[in-house]
């Protein structure tokens, strides 16, 4: 039996024959699209976020257009400070308003080395709150003391310390006197040392 001649052109041919395809090619076709999410989706979300979610949201807020459509009249400034005959500013408050000025505790669990510092106004709709304050004064003074006193250092650093620090005040006071005579507290000063 005679063996078929060997076609030595037939391993050149199939390989002829197959896509000529380099290694880096394939590669990079493959991670196209990991690059495309990668670099498009936040450029994409922050496009979003410019152009259509805040002109809708100052839109609904009003604040698109300057000054919502209806302003409501400005409160009668709570504390006024004025100059008196011989130069000396003169602070007249508002009968709504009482106003606690430089109030210094110690902090819970500090032994001492660190303190609270802090200045407020506190507000209510009763025409006669400042004086109800001045004739109570021993008493709500002792009652702030306690209030600031009791908050520890970790309190104060939380998110909204503040805000508690307003209610509680506020609870406090209105208990202390016996009916809700204070609405609002404002901080003027508050330093943590």
């Amino acid at each position: 039996m005679a063996t078929p001649p060997k076609n030595e052109s037939a391993p050149a041919a199939a390989a002829a024959a197959a896509p000529a395809t380099p290694a880096g090619k394939s590669l990079l076709s493959s991670l196209l699209p990991v690059v495309l999410v990668v670099v498009l989706a936040p450029a994409i979300s922050w496009a979003v976020m410019q152009y259509v979610m805040l002109p809708q949201l100052e839109k609904r807020l009003g604040a698109a257009g300057g000054a919502p459509a209806e302003t409501p009249a400005p409160a009668a400034p709570a504390v006024e400070k004025t100059k008196g005959k011989k130069g000396e500013t003169v602070v007249t408050i508002a009968p709504n308003a009482y106003q606690f000025e430089n109030v210094i505790v110690n902090l819970a669990g500090t032994m001492g080395t660190r303190y609270l510092k802090t200045t407020f106004l506190v507000t209510g709709s009763d025409q006669k709150l400042n004086e109800t304050f001045v004739l109570n004064k021993a008493k709500l003074v002792d009652r702030t003391l306690n209030v600031l006193s009791s908050l520890t250092l970790a309190e104060l650093e939380e998110a909204g310390a503040k805000n508690i620090i307003r209610e509680k005040l506020v609870n406090d006071y209105n208990q202390a006197l016996g009916r809700k005579v204070v609405e609002q507290i404002y901080f003027s000063d508050f330093v943590v040392q």
